[in-house]
């Protein structure tokens, strides 16, 4: 029997700071988007509804993104909490984003089911406090047409802004204080999915 605390972790789950009602998940934009999106609750005039907007529940994938914040367009880094009801409709009608034919049969079936639906899938390898890949994946969610508008005008609980803490926890980094920009980390767990909801996304 393999001992539960030295388990190797799932290669395809869901990790993110949840409550029973709310998920986290992180974006980081320009501050001309994340500034006012921060301060109001709610995302700007200027934030395209027309464009796919891509939603990460893991902090540090998206300080691999945007690089601390540090990227051009991305300074601004937002935790934005939406409801977990949100959360797994976006799941549910999601497709992944590359074919695989055990689930999605002909390349022909897989550009239709892309095309149709209103979220994406990518797994994409887990990030250490280095921003090195680890074995296990995490989610990216993808949301265009009906999901992002769900997303902006009906999911969406509250927007923080957390680029202090992301320059804080890479100064810890930078300078070797390893035990402290941890501790600073937020506090991300695996995300109880109903059974089944994962199934058509390759998990």
């Amino acid at each position: 029997m393999i001992d539960q605390a030295t388990a190797p972790e799932p290669k395809f789950r869901v990790r993110a700071a949840h409550t029973p009602t709310t998920l986290t998940v992180y974006q980081a934009y320009r501050p001309g988007i994340g500034v006012p999106a921060a301060r109001e609750g709610r995302f700007p005039a200027a934030w395209s509804r027309s464009r796919m907007t891509w939603i990460k529940p893991s902090f540090l994938w998206m300080m691999y993104r945007c690089g601390w914040g540090t990227k051009e367009g991305q300074e601004t880094v937002l935790a934005v909490d939406i409801t977990r009801a949100g959360f797994e409709w976006a799941l549910r009608n999601a497709c992944l984003s590359h074919h695989v034919p055990a689930l999605h049969g002909t390349p022909a079936d897989f550009k239709r089911a892309l095309r149709e639906a209103p979220a994406r899938v990518q797994w994409d390898p887990e990030r250490d406090l280095g921003l090195n890949p680890l074995p296990h994946r995490s989610l990216q969610l993808g949301l265009t047409g009906e999901a992002a508008a769900r997303y902006a005008d009906e999911w969406i609980v509250g927007i923080r802004d957390v680029t202090p803490l992301a320059r804080e926890i890479h100064g810890a980094v930078r300078s070797g204080r390893t035990a402290e920009a941890r501790a600073l980390l937020p506090q991300e767990s695996p995300y109880p999915a109903p059974e089944g909801l994962l199934a058509h996304l390759g998990a």
